[in-house]
């Protein structure tokens, strides 16, 4: 049994090579087709990079700053937070590391930015705008009423879009999210982080680039230093208060004094007035003393709580590009030509055995 089975064996590989032997004298006898599918594809492959427009890369790169605490500050902290005085320190961290590559690749800040002004050709438009023409959408709405007079003013407040508006700006963003947005750090031991942005037109690539990083680093600041702001707008508006009740407490000391001007020394009564705005005037300067170190304090903090957004490279003109090659054009035309004319050839042999 093991003698036939090495026999079979033997056979089946013969006939295998018998059938290798055929295919490839059968597409050796169609190497005109071949040749002629290669020559056709390497034309269009060729065509194809004359056609196909050069993509532009804009990069900008930057470090973030977030001291959050130490030093004589931190005591100060500690000690005012001892006696139940919140100055806003300690926030919070929801942007740091992914995170924060996360938002600058979110719908509601590429929106933003979006609707942010430039200037081209001497005209001020918004960045939506410039996307829309430089895509030709604009010639393709001319027969759709929906879309022909729509428009997106630079600087406009998104509560005012309509449906149609918010349908465009979601193709935009999902154009821009799939391959035209790349934000990341090179390397996870270095906290640099680099934005890459890929457009056809150069000029876009710039605006979008740097305006999406002042858009990120705005929202990123007053997120972060929101405690802190409100906590120093309460402390200063306390302040304010208590020196106008102070202000008014010194005027009514004054006024009091006048009207017991030349008074008998023996009528007190008529002096409770002034000793009773002059307490006011004792009680409210140790409470605007105590406001005033706790207002100097918050502005300290508000300046350590807001982070510092340092750019290190931005894009230059003329921006990184790279364009479809003649020769790659060429090959890859001709190669995908060829084998897909021999995978048709193929399935027309096996189908013709099969009949």
């Amino acid at each position: 049994m093991n003698k036939q089975n090495t026999a079979s064996d033997e056979i089946s590989l013969k006939e295998l090579l018998e059938k290798g032997r055929e295919w490839y004298a059968y597409l050796l006898s169609q190497w005109k087709i071949i040749l002629l599918a290669g020559i056709i594809g390497a034309g269009l492959g060729l065509a194809y990079s004359f056609n196909k427009k050069p993509v532009y890369t804009a990069t900008l790169s930057f470090a973030l700053e977030d001291e959050k605490s130490g030093g004589g500050l931190g005591g100060a902290l500690g000690l005012a937070s001892s006696f139940g005085i919140d100055l806003g320190g300690g926030g919070g961290s929801i942007f740091t590391g992914s995170n924060l590559t996360e938002l600058f690749k979110s719908r509601a800040m590429v929106e933003q930015t979006m609707l942010r002004s430039v200037v081209v050709d001497g005209k001020i438009i918004s960045l939506a705008e410039m996307y829309i023409q430089k895509k030709g959408w604009r010639e393709q709405w001319n027969d759709k009423p929906k879309f022909k007079f729509l428009q997106f003013l630079p600087n406009t407040k998104r509560k005012y879009f309509t449906r149609v508006h918010d349908s465009i700006l979601g193709l935009i963003y999902q154009d821009l999210s799939k391959t035209g947005l790349v934000v990341g750090q090179k390397d996870k031991k270095i906290a640099i982080i680099s934005i890459d942005v890929n457009s056809t037109d150069e000029l876009f690539a710039m605006y979008f680039t740097e305006a999406l990083v002042k858009e990120v680093s705005d929202f990123y600041v007053m997120t972060k230093s929101k405690k802190a702001r409100m906590n120093m707008d309460i402390l200063e508006r306390q302040t304010d208060s208590i020196r106008d009740e102070l202000n008014g407490a010194i005027t009514g000391v004054a006024v009091a004094n006048d009207n017991t001007f030349g008074l008998n020394p023996a009528m007190n009564v008529r002096r409770a007035p002034s000793a009773r705005r002059q307490v006011d005037v004792q009680a409210n300067t140790a409470i605007l003393t105590e406001l005033v170190k706790q207002s100097e304090l918050a502005k300290v903090t508000l300046r350590k709580e807001t982070p510092l957004i340092q750019v290190i490279d931005r894009p230059i003109l003329p921006l990184r590009k790279e364009k479809f090659s003649k020769g790659k054009g060429i090959v890859l035309g001709g190669f995908l030509a060829g084998f897909i004319v021999v995978i048709v050839l193929f399935v027309r042999r096996v189908f013709n055995i099969i009949k």
